[in-house]
């Protein structure tokens, strides 16, 4: 969840060094958007809202991008969409960032993409019920609504360091599951399926390790020698500058791939809902 990302998400344009729990986060996310996108043939594709909680931000559709999708981005920060924008571009792939003061309201057409998504985003939306009406709007194909596995161990211990900041700033009823199908059904959108994502080998804890076990007076099991360690960003891999970046990430899947179910609903961290439009 890491809620401090509220607070400083504008440091990663500066250094965009993610370490490597959103890395992997990043190409695992990749791997199921891709899968979708050939699933329903996209090539119009909405992200809204794009901030989540991630390293850099309003990068999450940088490889539908890089496969072909025509992307259009949605921010509700100025500062932000500037910054989004001047990166996309620092990176050589074409999109669209625009801003809104209020995701109640959409700015497009109906029909205007054939697939929208979102990434740990929802709780950014003032009225759940109102923004996906328009979510539905706006979309052909598919939705694909991604939230924080509220389950996990990760989420729960750092929901109990950051409450105040939840409570003051983002909406924690939106990312409730039954709460997204239900209000998504009685927009005549079918769930066609639904998983845990996002389970890597650590859990969801939001921070260096050296802190985490400090919290729970183990720091001495950190190493007191200094360890330099080199930047870790998926943007050198959306510009050819580190082509095995994914191939890295993939290698510490085997908790993603083969965990059973049960495992997972309180390791992963992220949980994904799949619609589409009833026929």
């Amino acid at each position: 969840m890491a809620i401090p990302i509220l607070h400083f998400w504008e440091t990663y344009f500066d250094n965009p060094d993610e370490g490597l729990g959103s890395s992997y986060e990043r190409i695992i996310l990749n791997n199921k958007l891709i899968e979708i996108i050939k699933k329903y043939d996209v090539n119009t594709l909405l992200e809204a809202p794009s901030f989540g909680f991630t390293g850099t931000s309003g990068i999450n559709s940088m490889e539908a991008a890089r496969q072909g999708c025509e992307v259009r981005i949605l921010d509700n920060d100025e500062r932000r969409v500037a910054l989004i924008d001047n990166l996309w571009q620092r990176c050589g792939i074409t999109s669209k960032v625009d801003y809104t003061d209020d995701f109640d309201k959409l700015n497009y057409d109906n029909k205007a993409f054939e697939m929208s998504w979102n990434f740990s985003a929802l709780w950014f939306v003032n009225d759940l019920n109102s923004f996906l009406s328009e979510l539905v709007r706006v979309s052909s194909k598919a939705i694909l609504l991604t939230v924080p596995n509220r389950s996990g161990l990760g989420y729960l211990s750092q929901k109990m360091g950051g409450k105040d900041d939840l409570k003051r700033l983002l909406n924690e009823e939106n990312i409730i599951p039954e709460t997204i199908i239900k209000t998504m059904l009685g927009l005549k959108w079918r769930l066609v399926d639904r998983d845990y994502i996002d389970c890597p080998p650590w859990p969801d804890i939001g921070m260096s390790k050296e802190k985490f076990l400090g919290k729970f007076g183990l720091g001495f099991l950190v190493p007191k020698q200094v360890v330099v360690k080199p930047p870790m960003t998926i943007l050198d891999y959306y510009t050819d500058k580190d082509p095995d970046f994914a191939d890295r990430m993939m290698k510490l899947s085997k908790l993603e791939q083969y965990a059973p179910k049960v495992f997972k609903k309180y390791w992963a961290h992220h949980y994904y809902m799949l619609f589409e439009p009833m026929q």
